[in-house]
């Protein structure tokens, strides 16, 4: 991973079209209603330097900017900030080799004793391409490497979450990329301080069926990312998912983590993050 994600390269090339810093438009202030947390994802945002998106996300009422190195983190708390997520280093080389490990573990354990010092809620980590693996054994490659912290992340209460991919479009061999098999492995682990990442734009390409899929797997769910489909873009009336609908169905789980806003914005930027903060405030 570098700054933001390294396998999302070519969506940052969209981020990198935008206009230049000071053309945007001046962020509208929101009372949120307070049923949902929401949060910004630092990568699709990269013309911004880190404290003025910390300024436009206060503006609106966001209460998080999330995938963020610890360094980084430092500039969000600053600010008044939280951070939902805290970033990985690899996105195809993941737990589902047993030669990743020693690496993973160590970040791992590192992440979760940052996270549980400044009171972060989770730690992202990643299941890695498939290469010709099979589920089943990626599957059993992931607990036993997961088994190496899970312990500590137990005793630290902080979440060890697993984003699933669509590897139709974007990530290409990426293994966990449906639902039921972050669930199996959710059921292999055994423990309650592992989750699921469900990125709604990523299982709208693999599976749809959004709606359903997090009434009934939402004991397994620790996090949730937006974005528009297709194209990753705002979650407006351009795209074929209606997320009003859809964070209601989040909120009426029972659920107290945050909603990632994870596209990148082809109009404005401040107003689009306006728009979608707005649109999922249900």
């Amino acid at each position: 991973m570098s700054q933001f994600l390294p396998n999302r390269r070519a969506a940052l090339a969209s981020a990198l079209a935008l206009p230049a810093i000071g053309v945007f438009a001046t962020p509208t202030e929101n009372k949120p209603k307070g049923n949902i947390k929401q949060s910004i994802c630092r990568w699709c945002y990269s013309r911004f330097d880190l404290p003025k998106l910390c300024a436009v996300a206060k503006k609106i009422g966001y209460s998080s900017i999330e995938l963020l190195s610890p360094a980084e983190y430092k500039t969000v708390k600053e600010a008044g900030l939280s951070c939902a997520m805290i970033r990985c280093a690899s996105i195809e080389n993941g737990l589902n080799r047993t030669a990743n490990h020693e690496r993973i573990a160590k970040e791992l354990t590192e992440h979760i004793d940052f996270a549980a010092s400044e009171g972060l809620p989770n730690v992202i980590c990643m299941s890695g391409n498939r290469r010709g693996l099979n589920d089943e054994e990626g599957i059993k490659t992931c607990v036993i490497g997961l088994k190496k912290v899970i312990g500590h992340a137990e005793k630290k209460k902080v979440n060890i979450v697993m984003e699933g991919l669509n590897s139709k479009v974007d990530h290409k061999d990426y293994m966990y990329d449906k639902t039921a098999w972050g669930v199996a492995l959710c059921q292999a682990l055994g423990s309650p301080n592992f989750k699921l990442l469900y990125d709604i734009y990523h299982m709208q390409i693999m599976e749809g069926d959004v709606i359903r899929t997090i009434r009934t797997h939402k004991e397994y769910i620790g996090h949730y990312h937006t974005g528009g489909c297709p194209g990753r873009n705002e979650i407006d009336e351009t795209q074929e998912l209606y997320y009003p609908a859809i964070v209601k169905a989040i909120v009426e789980t029972g659920y107290q983590g945050y909603l990632g806003q994870e596209f990148i914005p082809k109009k404005d930027p401040i107003q689009s993050l306006t728009a979608a903060f707005q649109l999922c405030d249900v």
